[in-house]
């Protein structure tokens, strides 16, 4: 079995038998033995390489998880440190990792200095599945699916823009103002041109005039650096900006639907000893920042 995760993380018996300090035969013939347990081939052999079968990806998702909590297991028996080993696939949103977690992640690692892990940075909430990902940190509503997932923080949304934009064009007093304003509007996810703007319980639906669509989170935040418009945006993406003045938010008297942080794992699937680490990691960071789930209420 960690032959055969080696050589599916790797794609070559020559690069898992330097890992596992074996014979390239030696893993070669316990692949093979495998497949014949198993009735069915694991890889397509090819000129170009290997390629997993889909029994493969199956049985490579059970096989990490049996190698960790075995890996577990001896430790505990021996009275040492549960350190965690091996590879893990976080997927998330391209701004928030970059400016929440990355910084964040040198005293996770240093705890377990046998853990690597693969981060898969997409503002499309791409399928768990299909990145190979092993929890995956998912922004606002998820859709209905088979994904088992758990609320680990939350942020309000604001309406936000550089001084010298206000300066020139105004300060919006209601939201029915944000029409003579360009608006830059993430044009995918959360994003949109109708926002539900909320105060005394009464709820208005307001239409933005966007100058700028653009698909991602970080051009969103470069257009308002740049003093290009007002957004309507996640607060976590302009934390520092806010606290400093860089930027400043608008109709603070009104609310807007909060965005909620999601951890997201596989459905049918329990997590694995690597991803509860690494979701308990990110909650307590959040937990010391306005973003956990109870500062966020």
């Amino acid at each position: 079995m960690r032959s055969f995760v080696r050589v599916y993380e790797s794609g070559s018996f020559s690069v898992a038998a330097t890992h596992l300090a074996l014979g390239q035969p030696a893993v070669s013939k316990s692949i093979a033995q495998l497949e014949e347990k198993l009735a069915t081939k694991l890889f397509l052999r090819s000129t170009r390489g290997l390629t997993p079968t889909d029994a493969a990806r199956t049985f490579y998702e059970h096989a990490v998880r049996t190698l960790d909590e075995a890996e577990l297991a001896l430790k505990a028996v021996r009275g040492e440190p549960a350190s965690l080993t091996g590879r893990l696939r976080v997927s998330g949103t391209i701004t928030f990792v970059r400016r929440h977690i990355i910084p964040r992640l040198p005293g996770f690692l240093d705890k377990h200095p046998g853990l690597d892990i693969d981060l898969l940075l997409d503002d499309g909430n791409v399928g768990l599945i299909e990145e190979g990902a092993e929890v995956a940190l998912r922004m606002g509503k998820l859709p209905s699916s088979n994904l088992v997932a758990r609320r680990i923080g939350q942020c309000r949304r604001v309406v936000v823009a550089k001084p010298d934009y206000f300066a020139r064009h105004g300060t919006p007093r209601q939201p029915e103002d944000l029409g003579d304003h360009a608006a830059i509007v993430l044009s995918r996810g959360e994003g949109g041109e109708q926002m539900a703007f909320i105060k005394d319980g009464v709820a208005r639906e307001i239409g933005l005039k966007p100058r700028l669509r653009i698909s991602a989170l970080e051009g969103v935040r470069s257009a308002v650096l740049a003093g290009l418009g007002v957004a309507v945006a996640s607060e976590w993406i302009f934390t520092e900006e806010l606290d400093d003045g860089r930027v400043v938010e608008a109709l603070t008297d009104w609310e807007l639907p909060r965005l909620d942080l999601w951890a997201v794992l596989p459905g049918g699937r329990h997590a694995g000893p690597k991803a509860r680490a690494f979701i308990a990691f990110v909650e307590e960071q959040l937990a010391k920042t306005r973003y956990g789930i109870g500062a966020a209420q």
